[in-house]
């Protein structure tokens, strides 16, 4: 499939785990892509620039150094995020505006960047990550689902407000994928395998999402082939936003 060859593509968070995948996959469609991360991107048919989300100088410079080496941008990727546990008495007001400036503000900066650029593109596309925790309560992420709840408030927002620009903008609401995140956190509990078959168990095809499966889905979004496809929170989750399969 070469549905992107000639397109530009920014990836933010794509040094690893689910960016990478979506980095990989568009550039093995035909993209050139950027990564925006706060370390290098190991794929060196990728550019990377080194980027802080929650820093929005920083994100205006990276985004203008990647328009100016592609000579336009056509896709941008906001995948940069970070993980937070405990029940809405658990993390202090520091911890919730560090997660916020991340997954919710760090996705605004980077769009407000690019949107000037991405007008000027006939296949203009902003796919942004969410998390299964958007739609469903889990326990122990007050702070996690109550980010991801915005991002996929905030999608639909933008893709409404960008309509008329040519700009679609969608989602993704991964299920527990098998990411770094997801591992240093199995690293830390009392019992990592019996906590890694919970997580594999909650899903209903029982075992984690890969990043390759996410990235699928995020290419599918951002593809001109689903210039129909605006304003979605697609799941990839194995079932668990809707299915209720009998034990």
């Amino acid at each position: 499939m070469t549905e992107f060859e000639g397109l530009r593509a920014i990836v933010t968070g794509g040094a690893s785990g689910i960016g990478a995948a979506v980095a990989t996959a568009l550039r093995e469609r035909g993209a050139r892509v950027a990564v925006l991360d706060l370390n290098d991107s190991p794929d060196t048919e990728v550019v990377s620039v080194r980027a802080d989300v929650s820093d929005d100088a920083s994100v205006r410079g990276a985004v203008a150094e990647v328009v100016e080496r592609f000579g336009g941008l056509d896709i941008l990727v906001n995948n940069a995020g970070i993980g937070a546990q405990g029940t809405v008495e658990d993390n202090d007001d520091d911890e919730w505006r560090r997660v916020f400036e991340v997954n919710v503000f760090g996705m605004v900066r980077v769009s407000r960047a690019a949107l000037p650029h991405l007008r000027r593109s006939p296949s203009a596309a902003i796919v942004n990550v969410a998390s299964i925790a958007a739609t469903a309560g889990l326990p122990h992420r007050a702070l996690y689902s109550a980010t991801k709840g915005a991002v996929a408030a905030l999608t639909r927002a933008m893709a409404v407000d960008h309509l008329a620009e040519g700009v679609r903008v969608n989602a993704v609401n991964p299920g527990t994928a098998d990411t770094p995140w997801i591992g240093r956190l199995l690293d830390a509990a009392d019992d990592p395998e019996a906590e890694r078959e919970a997580l594999r168990a909650r899903q209903p095809h029982g075992r984690l999402v890969t990043p390759e499966e996410v990235a699928h889905a995020v290419v599918y979004l951002a593809s001109p082939l689903a210039s129909s496809t605006n304003g979605v929170c697609l799941a990839v989750d194995g079932g668990m936003q809707e299915l209720r399969p009998r034990k």
